[in-house]
């Protein structure tokens, strides 16, 4: 395929550190059109299966190719709406996860947990949970007015907002601000694991991105072992897509007994990976000298929104993606939650990553992923179809015309044609120099 095509991998693997001489064993191909939209969705997705595949080749030192086929990328960026159970299709959105239209604008919910459905509740003063009933009470109130009171309660809503508002946010000006992840050597320590077992990672995430990491890694052999609250387990169907190759666990961490067998656990893992929002596993004093961590949140640890729960769906409302995808007054959505998908294999990419360096040179190491700094790199560094690259503008009898270049291009051939259209009709009928 052409340089474009290499373009996301290239950027990807610089910023895991990787050796860009490695990027010739990545073999693209499949069909083509894969998860249209106004952004560069099937670039992004494309690109973090990619350097998921090439770190995985370059820690088991096998020669590649790495395949990336579209057909199946796509796939697999949807997978939870291709999950089947015995017949039934899944539910990946409760009915009071969606768009409202509220007095100024638009709020975005996720209400698909409980506790999250009875937190939008109590905020919007609602003891029943129509649709009507809902819309509603949102109507009556601006966009942002909801989106504090749901915040304050528990919940998750988040008002609609342009690129341009984004941009200006507090929160939007952090991210900006930041690389697309960060890798950090935290000491000189050894490595904890052994050759003579299966890496073991620890996993405490939720929903899509960090599983979807977890998932990679289990099926690179990892032993991958997945904690719950005991009260809160996973989603049925988010369980049934997301946790394949893994095993799963109850632990209840106020529990003293609990507490010892989740240490004991921690103590004799290689990996951590961590998909609650930050701060919230910090009682839990989860360091330990030689371990792999990856934490992810959805709007990053820093700014005013770093304490803030969040899913993709309400990533892409924030930051302008929904816009970008529609507009102000019809907002959209990307054809995958493929902030949610690609910052999983990004996730992925980055432990390998550090493993390999840690094999190398040692040490604890912390890895840090956003949801939202997925979605500025989505929209603000991978090249976007941009029809004036390809246009240019003539003079001529009909006035001064805005046109497209011709795509047959060829080293030596013509750059443009010698002519601009004249008058219908106008020309002489003969032969030039005749």
């Amino acid at each position: 395929m052409d340089n474009t095509v290499r373009t996301g991998t290239e950027l990807l693997w610089a910023e895991l550190g990787g050796d860009p001489a490695l990027l010739d064993r990545v073999a693209y191909g499949g069909p083509s059109g894969l998860l249209p939209a106004r952004l560069p969705v099937m670039d992004l997705a494309r690109a973090t299966v990619a350097v998921a595949g090439l770190a995985a080749v370059e820690r088991a030192g096998l020669p590649g190719p790495v395949r990336v086929d579209d057909g199946a990328v796509a796939t697999a960026f949807v997978s939870e709406r291709h999950l089947r159970v015995d017949g039934r299709a899944p539910v990946n959105f409760a009915p009071l996860s969606r768009f409202w239209r509220a007095a100024d604008g638009w709020v975005r919910t996720h209400a698909n947990y409980p506790h999250h459905k009875a937190a939008l509740l109590g905020a919007l003063g609602r003891s029943d949970d129509s649709v009507d009933g809902v819309a509603g009470a949102i109507g009556e109130r601006k966009a942002v007015e909801v989106e504090t009171a749901v915040y304050a309660a528990g919940g998750l809503a988040v008002a609609l907002r342009t690129p341009e508002e984004w941009a200006a946010h507090e929160q939007g000006r952090e991210v900006a601000a930041r690389p697309l992840l960060t890798r950090d050597r935290l000491d000189e320590a050894a490595p904890r694991r052994r050759s003579d077992r299966p890496l073991r990672v620890l996993d405490l995430t939720r929903v899509i991105a960090g599983p979807v990491a977890t998932r990679t890694l289990a099926l690179l052999g990892a032993d991958v072992l997945r904690i719950d609250p005991p009260g809160n387990p996973e989603l049925p169907d988010q369980h049934a897509d997301t946790n394949v190759g893994k095993r799963t666990a109850a632990l209840d961490l106020d529990s003293p007994s609990d507490r010892r067998a989740f240490d004991e656990l921690l103590d004799a893992a290689d990996v951590l990976v961590t998909g609650y929002r930050p701060g919230a596993l910090d009682r839990f004093d989860l360091h330990r000298p030689g371990l792999v961590t990856a934490r992810l949140s959805a709007w990053g640890d820093y700014g005013p929104w770093g304490g803030r729960r969040g899913f993709d769906s309400l990533v892409q409302v924030a930051t302008g993606i929904a816009v970008a995808e529609g507009s102000p007054d019809e907002p959209g959505a990307l054809p995958a939650q493929a902030l949610d998908h690609g910052t999983g294999y990004l996730l992925a990419a980055a432990v390998l990553r550090s493993l390999t360096e840690q094999d190398r040179d040692g040490g604890t190491r912390l890895v840090r992923l956003a949801l939202a700094q997925t979605g500025h790199w989505l929209t603000h560094t991978l090249p976007r179809y941009e029809p004036e690259r390809w246009l240019t503008e003539s003079a001529g009898p009909l006035g001064r015309l805005r046109h497209a270049l011709s795509p047959v291009s060829y080293e030596g051939g013509p750059t443009g044609w010698q002519r601009p259209p004249g008058i219908a009709g106008a020309d002489a009928p003969e032969w030039l120099g005749a």
